[in-house]
Parts: structure tokens; sequence; C-alpha cells
């Protein structure tokens, strides 16, 4: 009997990673493997220069926060009492297959990542984004400033306790002719759909 694709990838990556694969599971079709933080650079070299992985090319990689999460899902499986993940996407042109990477940052206070520049250098803007927005830190990053937000802004807006209102933010004034900075509201607010429709909608034009 013949194995299908994602068969063949699972069986390559817990042959070639083995003790370094905490799980892998499958759903929709799409292959998640999980992996301690301490061997997250092990197994990108593997990932990227196996022939039967072959991963060269990282499509995404964003941040993560648990925090609301009150037990362990399929998204949050393994992360224990881990607050923060960094979730790596990765495609084989040649071989035409995909995998997600989760990998849980040890410490809630302070989460550290190794960066993996150096080994898929199209990472540098989107650890850069992560660190902006969640407050991760990429280890060794040659260049890990903010990239979305002010130079002088503080905290990290998509964790998840942070707060909607209180802030300020920079735009231009058209009126003004200059940046500003301006308080950062967030009203709750209530939207009801408003559909007008003519008489015969969609059967073409009334004929007398």
């Amino acid at each position: 009997m013949s194995i299908s694709r994602s068969e063949k990838l699972a069986s390559s990556l817990q042959s070639v990673l083995d003790s370094k694969l905490v799980s892998l599971s499958q759903h929709l079709h799409e292959i998640t493997i999980v992996v301690r933080s301490q061997d997250l650079l092990d197994v990108a070299e593997a990932l990227r220069d196996h022939p039967d992985l072959n991963f060269d090319t990282l499509i995404d990689l964003c941040g993560v926060d648990y925090s609301a999460h009150t037990h362990d899902s399929f998204a949050g499986e393994g992360r224990q009492n881990r607050r923060f993940a960094v979730v790596y996407h990765l495609l084989s042109v040649n071989l035409n297959h995909r995998v997600r990477v989760r990998v849980f940052a040890d410490d809630n206070e302070l989460p550290i990542v190794d960066s993996v520049i150096g080994i898929w250098p199209a990472a540098n803007w989107f650890e850069r984004e992560a660190f902006d927005l969640y407050g991760i830190v990429f280890f060794n990053h040659p260049d890990l400033r903010r990239i979305l937000t002010d130079y002088g802004f503080i905290g990290n807006p998509f964790r998840k306790d942070f707060p909607l209102s209180g802030y300020v933010e920079m735009r231009y004034d058209a009126d003004q002719k200059r940046v500003i900075y301006q308080p950062v509201t967030i009203e709750p607010r209530e939207i009801t759909p408003y559909v007008i429709r003519e008489d015969f909608y969609g059967e073409g034009k009334k004929v007398d």
C-alpha cells in the first residue's frame, strides 16, 4: 500500500530529528512539529540541509501569546505553562512540501529564542516584527530594533495584556502639515448592517 506525501514527510521528520522532536501532529492536512528552544538551531539546520527534508525557504515567522489559553489545545500543544512561542512556516521548493515549527520560550518574563537568520536570512524582518509586537528577544540577531511601532514606543501591542487605550500613536496631520502624537482610544460600539435593496433586485430592469 502506497503512503501519502504527508505520511512520508512525517516519517522523515521523525527519523531525521529523532530525540530533538518533542511532538509531531497533523491537522487539516498540515504537519506541525514542536521542538525545544535549546535545539532550535540544530533542528533548523537539519530541516534545511537533510536531502529528505530540504526546507530551503522560510515563508513566515510569527510570535504567539498563549496567556489567554486555559488549557492545552492543538495550537498550544506541549506549551505547559509557557506563555510565548515562535512559529515558523517552512517550504521545500524542490520537494514541494511544507511544515510548521513551533518553539516555546522557556522564560515568560524575558522570552528568548535563537535567531535563525544564519540559516534563513529572510527571518530578519520577521524576527524584528515578533520582537516589536510580542517582546520576544532573538539571540544573535544583528539588528534587533522595532520595525512597526514608533522609536519611543513602550510595550508590546500584540501581548494579550496590552491596554487598548491610554497610549499614544504617531500620525501625519494634513491640516497642521506635521507629525503629531495623539491618545489611542478604542470605544466599544455596535455596528448594525443596513441593506437597501430595490424591487426586483438582481432580476434586471423592470419592464411595464
